[in-house]
């Protein structure tokens, strides 16, 4: 009898406050809210959660997502600040509730924002853009392949470390040059995944870490990108430079590691020109990343292994990632050794 009470016993219903909260915060809003029925310990504690996370594949019909997040919101602590907001909404969503769940994270002091929606950014409040408090934003639009949204002229977030846009466009200043992220400045991490690049320049003295995705930049795109990022420590560029990629025009000596990941798809003497520019700029770097393709892209340049690289001095590791349908050359990667031949060589299938 006495081991049958022990068994019954609700041991996770006796835990901590703390440790309550920090298991529902891995979960959906809508789970968390659902855990109140388990018993009256459960009641109210969903209220109190330090995170929001708003996702529509959690609702087996769309039309129940709106009164959902409007419930919990109404009935959300509202002395409680808000830590995490994320907003999933696979498709369109009400501006109207867009903007009050926005409004609703930057009044509770938000620190790490995820926006995924499929919404014209002028439904988005000012408030998001002159947040105090926000030290991680992402925005990412599904819909890019229709028109990339225009993004804000300028941007007044004192505290943001990490921003992640997807599908965005740039506006252009006076000069013609696009200049989005200057006043940033406690930016460490910047994503700038498919958007339209056309006289981007990035000036920054904290950056740190720069990912650069063009995958599904339309073939016409022209881009052409400045640095002048001279703390920029891991660089990552994803996708295809096309033919109109005019270069890089920056100093990347700051650079430690690179992670490459070239198309052979659209394989020209200038995409090779731009890998082979970027690794001279390389003085400083420790180790490096690229794809088969990327390495196979070389090949575009007339007499290469008559080509001495002042540069890859330093580098400790070099990793090659295989892909499907393309093979790594061997005199490439010695190419690449040929300043360093005591480097690690992996081969990441």
């Amino acid at each position: 009898m006495k081991r049958e009470r022990l068994e019954s016993k609700d041991r996770l219903s006796a835990l901590p406050d703390c440790i309550l909260l920090l298991i529902l915060s891995f979960l959906s809003s809508e789970r968390a809210v659902q855990t109140c029925i388990l018993s009256p310990r459960w009641n109210h504690l969903w209220k109190c959660l330090p995170t929001l996370r708003l996702n529509s594949f959690n609702f087996k019909y769309f039309k129940d997502f709106t009164p959902l997040v409007t419930l919990i919101l109404s009935l959300r602590d509202n002395s409680t600040a808000l830590h995490t907001l994320t907003v999933y909404r696979d498709g369109g969503v009400q501006p109207r509730l867009l903007k009050r769940v926005i409004n609703y994270g930057i009044s509770h002091n938000v620190q790490h924002l995820d926006i995924y929606v499929s919404c014209n950014i002028q439904h988005f409040p000012r408030t998001l853009f002159s947040s105090h408090t926000l030290t991680s934003l992402k925005l990412l639009h599904p819909n890019f392949y229709i028109i990339r949204e225009q993004f804000p002229y300028s941007l007044n977030l004192p505290s943001l470390t990490e921003l992640h846009l997807h599908a965005f466009a740039f506006p252009v200043g006076d000069d013609g040059h696009v200049e989005p992220f200057s006043t940033l400045h406690k930016l460490n991490t910047l994503i700038i995944d498919d958007c339209h690049l056309q006289n981007l320049c990035i000036l920054s003295t904290s950056l740190a870490r720069l990912t650069i995705v063009t995958r599904d930049n339309p073939p016409d795109a022209c881009c052409e990108i400045e640095l002048s990022t001279p703390n920029l420590c891991i660089f990552s560029f994803i996708g295809s430079p096309f033919h109109k990629l005019y270069g890089i025009k920056s100093n990347l000596s700051s650079i430690k590691h690179i992670d490459i990941d070239l198309s052979l798809m659209l394989n020209s003497t200038k995409c090779s020109l731009f890998l082979l520019n970027c690794l001279v700029e390389l003085v400083n770097v420790k180790s490096i990343t690229v794809s088969s393709p990327t390495l196979q892209v070389l090949y575009g340049i007339f007499d290469l292994f008559k080509i001495h690289l002042p540069s890859l001095c330093k580098m400790k590791s070099l990793k090659v990632k295989k892909k499907q349908s393309s093979f790594i050359p061997d005199l490439l990667v010695e190419f690449l050794l040929q300043n360093s031949p005591s480097t690690k060589v992996d081969i990441i299938d």
